[in-house]
């Protein structure tokens, strides 16, 4: 839980050009839900750059993958992650009571501390390659990078600058 920061003039286009305050909620979620991310218990919201997670999410690599989902849609320049891992609890009062305790106990504390993978911010000249070099030390261990990441990813050859991507250990 946590906030993370994104560029916000980098990433998928999902939100109306010409809006000052576009709609977004589901775009957002669909986008989310495009990505393998179970949105059955999540909830998103969106204002100012900032989008807010919140609800519950089966297991850690899908609560990561909705960050770097929601962080990779140009306009986004903050993600407030609320989530909860679990299942929820079938009492709508304690369940509503487990996300306000989570929201305010995260607000504006990086998130990435809690995470099990690594994150990486895609610079000019990068390629997935040279990201698993860095990061594996072999570049030939590209493909765990591609396969964390999909199907943000469509192709291991097509990643953009500004782009946040998961780096699994």
């Amino acid at each position: 839980m946590g906030f993370f920061d994104f560029l916000a003039d980098a990433g998928s286009k999902v939100f109306g050009k010409d809006e000052a305050e576009p709609e977004v909620t589901m775009p957002v979620i669909k986008h989310i839900e495009n990505s393998g991310v179970d949105i059955s218990n999540l909830k998103t919201a969106f204002a100012n750059g900032v989008v807010t997670l919140s609800g519950y999410v089966p297991n850690q690599e899908q609560k990561e993958k909705a960050v770097i989902t929601a962080g990779n849609i140009a306009g986004v320049s903050r993600v407030q992650d609320n989530l909860i891992l679990g299942q929820k609890p079938a009492d709508v009062a304690e369940a509503e009571k487990a996300e306000a305790e989570a929201a305010k106990a995260e607000a504006d504390k990086p998130g990435e501390a809690a995470w099990e993978s690594k994150t990486y911010t895609v610079k000019s000249g990068d390629t997935l390659g040279k990201i698993a070099k860095q990061f594996y030390g072999n570049a030939m261990e590209y493909p765990k990078i591609f396969e964390a990441n999909k199907p943000m990813l469509s192709d291991p050859d097509k990643i953009y600058p500004g782009q946040v991507l998961r780096i699994p250990e």
